[in-house]
């Protein structure tokens, strides 16, 4: 049997993660495929270190259980119990997992104060999930899968890596610490917001620490709205998309041109210059599912709504690997120049 290695680049986007949970469920039952990297951001992240902490712990299985551990835990955990606002706590969801009154009071209420007014007490549901679930100090000295976690440095506005030997339940909190709804997170005396603000995901790590000429990023944001916005609801959705895409697209767009230049100069040298030659870029979407998704349903943490998200998946990766897992180690199944600037 040909085994193929991969890393693995997994963007944020709250309880939409469910998605990208089903994905990696659907990899790891593939014998075939190596996982040996992953970047991730917010949602990402959480989904990166508990693959790499079960696989650490019991392999293929202990990766597949860890991630199911966790989404088992937040969708029994209440997330908007911190929220004041009586909506949040009330307001039932729709057919696509959203709902618009719940959505408009908590939007009102991140108008109106602060995380430093209305959770005083920094409340987060996500410290207790993971300080049961994860051993760090296991994790940072038995790590088999590199990790590459990001989060915004407050102060600078840039981008900070944490790698194995650095992370922690703080540096997971930061990494999905999104400023309108949680207080910054410091960290040895530096605050932290939502690593999605500057890399959702990060690709550079897993070009430059890790051996694989291919990467496979698995997204949740659209690629692309067909329909102009035109409601207030819609603009807001659509402009909170593009500020958690942006700097990924720009990502894009430097790799593409790098990846030409390398490609067309013979003379070219170098280690980075020849893995840029062989990088083979993938992406594993729900364009269709996403697109009719509401921003609310980012905070939906209901069960059906979560199982719902990790059934599509599971479709769309063993869609996936049937149409394209000869592409892995050859030849790109999506197509980088398009971000060409």
């Amino acid at each position: 049997m040909q085994k193929k290695a991969i890393t693995l680049a997994l963007q944020g986007g709250g309880s939409h993660g469910a998605f990208t949970w089903g994905v990696l469920d659907r990899l790891l039952e593939d014998s075939r495929v190596d996982i040996e990297g992953i970047s991730g951001a917010s949602a990402g992240a959480m989904n990166a270190v508990m693959l790499a902490y079960g696989y650490a712990v019991n392999g293929r299985e202990g990766a597949k259980q860890a991630l199911a551990d966790f989404w088992h835990s937040v969708s029994t955990k209440e997330f908007f119990l911190l929220m004041p606002h009586q909506a949040l706590r009330e307001t039932g969801y729709g057919s696509h997992g959203s709902s618009t009154a719940m959505w408009k009071g908590l939007a009102s209420m991140m108008r109106l104060f602060s995380p430093y007014q209305f959770n005083p007490f920094d409340i987060n549901p996500l410290r207790d999930i993971l300080v049961k679930q994860i051993d760090f100090e296991r994790l940072r000295s038995d790590g088999k899968i590199p990790l590459f976690i990001a989060a915004t440095q407050v102060s600078t506005g840039t981008l900070k890596i944490f790698r194995n030997n650095e992370l922690s339940v703080d540096a997971l909190l930061a990494s999905a610490c999104l400023p309108a709804m949680h207080r910054a997170v410091e960290i040895k005396g530096e605050a932290y917001w939502d690593g999605g603000l500057t890399a959702n995901p990060p690709i550079f790590p897993l070009l430059h620490f890790c051996a694989s000429s291919d990467i496979m990023v698995v997204l949740l944001h659209p690629f692309r709205r067909p329909k102009v916005p035109t409601t207030t609801e819609a603009i807001g959705q659509r402009l909170s998309e593009i500020s958690f895409s942006s700097a990924f697209f720009t990502e894009l767009g430097g790799l593409a041109l790098a990846k030409r230049r390398a490609t067309d100069d013979p003379h070219g040298a170098g280690e980075l210059v020849e893995r840029l030659k062989k990088l083979n870029m993938h992406v594993i979407d729900a364009n269709d599912l996403m697109s009719n998704l509401s921003i609310s349903s980012k905070l939906n943490t209901k069960a059906s709504f979560i199982n719902a998200l990790h059934g599509a998946g599971r479709e769309q990766a063993d869609l996936w690997l049937r149409e394209n897992f000869d592409d892995l180690g050859k030849r790109s199944s999506f197509n980088l120049d398009q971000f060409l600037p």
